[in-house]
């Protein structure tokens, strides 16, 4: 093989890991109007913008329906997740952590893996907390239709009158997890507030 044809052989393959390592990482930012470019980084909603309360349903692993109506009252954390996805294990354990507040409930939304592989994944990770098999798509349609969700993992936190109040675009760091849980726990009218936060920052 020729110095030439070498050289191209190796530069494709350097540039199929980087695509592969990049599996996780987010779209265009000009694809999706609203998208927020960085991984870790949070938008905060202002009340005024997220007057309705999320509408979503869908139906787990288990086969149980799953309707994010059922827990008004309190902080729902949506996550988007699938087991082999690097930053989805890193952040499991902090999910679990946040899932065992009495005033919070983690839900995920997993449109990749089959129920043995979720399962499994749960198991490793003592999930307790049920996740959607969205594997038709329907419920992370539902949220894109409201809120830009372009990366695994992503999280939506509503606050406890089902609004959105805040997304996290890639892993949430533990410490902005626990802040923006505890500010859509006492958002339940008052000053709309709206702005945008690094989690890295």
């Amino acid at each position: 093989m020729k110095r030439g044809a070498r050289l191209v052989l190796l530069v494709a393959v350097i540039a199929a890991i980087i695509f592969t390592l990049a599996g996780c990482a987010p779209g265009d930012a000009v694809e999706s109007p609203g998208y927020v470019s960085g991984d870790g980084t949070v938008t905060i909603f202002s009340e005024s913008d997220q007057h309705e309360p999320l509408v979503l349903a869908g139906t787990t692993f288990a086969g149980d329906p799953l309707d994010v109506a059922d827990y008004r009252g309190q902080v729902v954390l949506l996550n988007t997740w699938y087991a082999a996805c690097p930053p989805c294990r890193a952040e499991a354990p902090d999910l679990v952590a946040a899932d065992a507040r009495d005033d919070v409930q983690v839900i995920g939304i997993n449109g990749r893996d089959d129920a043995g592989t979720a399962d499994a994944f749960d198991r490793t990770f003592d999930v307790e907390y049920p996740s959607i098999d969205d594997s038709n798509g329907d419920a992370v349609a539902a949220l894109q239709g409201v809120v830009a969700v372009n990366a695994v993992p992503s999280s939506v936190i509503l606050d406890p009158e089902g609004r959105i109040y805040a997304r996290v675009i890639g892993r949430v760091e533990p410490s902005t997890l626990t802040s923006l849980l505890d500010e859509a726990a006492v958002r339940t009218g008052g000053v709309p507030t709206a702005s945008d936060a690094g989690a890295n920052g």
